[in-house]
């Protein structure tokens, strides 16, 4: 049981490598933003990777993602992909992806399953193989090791014990790993953003190699690329049939700092473009959210607030409520309760959002109810 720093309270629901509690973090009293700061640049530096963006005004630009690193010479960029090599840049987009790949049966454990083709059958014929569940055919799945983001209950932190190694595989390469049952690539990670151009390559070239079958794309993503990478990656999905899940962290921007490292507004600024976008076809969506409903940080009122932003531009968005399990710098945090779940549940119905659900429930720490109200 951590202490607060701040209000000296006690309580299972701070974690004790922030040793803060939520109220305090939205109140932010001064001193409280530098301590938050230094705790992720030494979980970064566990990891060899830089302790923040780089911001030399001398060197090479990197757009790729809301970071917009400056890298000096044989520096690394913030995902510790990207680096300055004599004046250039270099590291994983566009030609090598550092990634690992795998096929996942579908229907497979994804945010979206319960609203796309895979999962459901919806679109039959044009989208899926099926008119139910696309049992046996596959999802490319494609992760990429590297993360413009530092999320301190990572669920995936592995991948940055890889995101340095040099190499990886090409677009072509990756595009022609999709067999004959492969009926949708997923992109996810760590995080897409800082390889987004590799996976619009490998996207293109996939679908030019078999261009009359059903093939979608799909991205699972925090939502920090270039808003330019969001428009042509929205494009792909629209015509295929796939989807781009954002996982929305939280509404305070005190508290996203404190999860993350960095503020949630590129973030938000691309949800609304993509809401936008993803208007071109509501069925089946091209557009989901998701939120992992941490203990102590990520409560009601944070599902609220994302919920009701979500309402505003589009009520039918669906919106996966994610059960946490301890994991990463927030190991010592309990599971996500069924009490939480259900009262995020209802913030976000209560919001005018008609399509909600908890996505993983048997993770709760009580006993999984089909009767009450998780089930959707």
């Amino acid at each position: 049981m951590a202490r607060c720093r701040v209000c000296g309270s006690r309580s299972p629901l701070i974690a004790s490598s922030l040793g803060t509690c939520a109220s305090c973090i939205r109140a932010d009293p001064p001193g409280l933003a530098a301590h938050l700061a230094r705790v992720h640049a030494g979980t970064r530096r566990a990891f060899g990777l830089p302790p923040e963006p780089p911001r030399d005004p001398l060197g090479i630009p990197c757009d790729l993602c809301a970071n917009q690193c400056r890298i000096s010479p044989d520096q690394l960029g913030y995902c510790g992909l990207r680096r300055n090599a004599g004046g250039r840049l270099a590291g994983g987009a566009p030609t090598q992806g550092n990634l690992t790949w795998y096929f996942d049966p579908l229907p497979t454990n994804c945010v979206a399953d319960w609203v796309c083709p895979a999962g459901t059958g919806v679109g039959y014929p044009m989208w899926t193989h099926r008119e139910g569940p696309e049992y046996g055919y596959t999802n490319l799945a494609v992760f990429y090791r590297a993360c413009s983001f530092n999320c301190l209950g990572c669920q995936n932190w592995h991948y940055r014990e890889a995101t340095g190694t040099q190499g990886g595989m090409t677009p072509a390469t990756l595009a022609a790993q999709v067999d004959a049952r492969t009926a949708c690539i997923c992109y996810f990670g760590g995080d897409p953003s800082p390889q987004f151009p590799h996976s619009v390559a490998a996207s293109v070239l996939a679908r030019r190699r078999m261009p009359k079958r059903i093939l979608r794309i799909c991205w699972e993503t925090n939502g920090t690329m270039h808003p330019r990478w969001l428009r042509k990656a929205m494009a792909i999905a629209l015509v295929s049939g796939g989807c781009i899940k954002f996982d929305l962290k939280a509404w305070d921007d005190r508290i996203h700092r404190a999860l993350t490292g960095f503020s949630n507004g590129w973030t938000l600024e691309n949800f609304r473009l993509a809401a936008g976008l993803a208007s071109a076809r509501p069925v089946p969506p091209a557009l989901v959210a998701s939120t992992l409903l941490v203990p102590g940080y990520v409560d009601a009122s944070e599902v609220g607030a994302l919920a009701r932003c979500i309402a505003r531009l589009d009520p039918d968005i669906p919106y996966s409520l994610l059960a946490f399990h301890p994991q990463f710098y927030l190991h010592d945090l309990p599971v996500t309760s069924r009490e939480h779940a259900e009262e995020a549940l209802a913030a976000a119905r209560s919001a005018g959002l008609t399509r909600v659900r908890i996505g993983n429930a048997h993770l709760l720490a009580e006993p999984y109810d089909r009767r009450s109200r998780v089930t959707v």
